[in-house]
């Protein structure tokens, strides 16, 4: 077995890292865990969980993003950080239950339909790439609800990103929504 290659990157959340390892983790989508009490269903985000200071672990395909307390030091994390993730991923025990859905949304009409089209095909990657994940949580007379996870939850621009960005690009291709706006 080759051993799990990973590397921290900065997000735009200075409370958050997002660690990219060579390893698929899921196949899609993202598992968002916002506290211990969750993170127990799998014994990589209880480990994470376990490390002083981490409050919030998301799993996307091949990072996790690790947020810690806004009084902890990175330089004193990322190495526990780092050496948690590698023991466990090459531990070959099972990661996640077999029956933990991964955050896709639900589908249900047309336009809900091509919400998350445009999430998946256009934003999710971008998102992705700051160590967080974007997932659909509703539509109702025009206004879409969506789940900012991972380094977007508490990111200082998660609001510029949210009406800015991926607002203006479903009004642009959806005229029926109205407003865009994050649960």
């Amino acid at each position: 077995m080759e051993p799990v290659q990973i590397s921290a990157e900065i997000t735009p959340n200075p409370n958050t890292l997002k660690f990219n390892v060579s390893k698929t983790l899921i196949s899609s989508g993202s598992m968002n865990f916002t506290d211990k009490e969750r993170a127990k269903s799998s014994p990589l985000t209880e480990a994470l969980f376990n490390l002083e200071n981490v409050i919030g672990v998301m799993v996307g395909k091949d990072f996790i993003t690790v947020t810690k307390v806004p009084a902890a030091n990175w330089q004193t994390m990322v190495e526990q950080v780092t050496s948690t993730i590698q023991t466990l991923l090459s531990s070959g025990q099972v990661l996640f239950p077999a029956d933990m859905p991964a955050a896709t949304g639900a589908k249900v009409g047309e336009i809900e339909q091509k919400i998350m089209d445009i999430l998946d095909a256009e934003i999710r990657s971008a998102v992705n790439m700051d160590g967080g994940d974007i997932t659909f949580h509703g539509y109702s007379d025009g206004i879409v609800t969506l789940h900012l996870q991972g380094s977007c939850s508490s990111c200082p621009s998660s609001i510029m990103t949210l009406k800015m960005g991926v607002e203006n690009r479903l009004k642009a291709l959806i005229p029926e929504i109205k407003e865009v706006v994050q649960v």
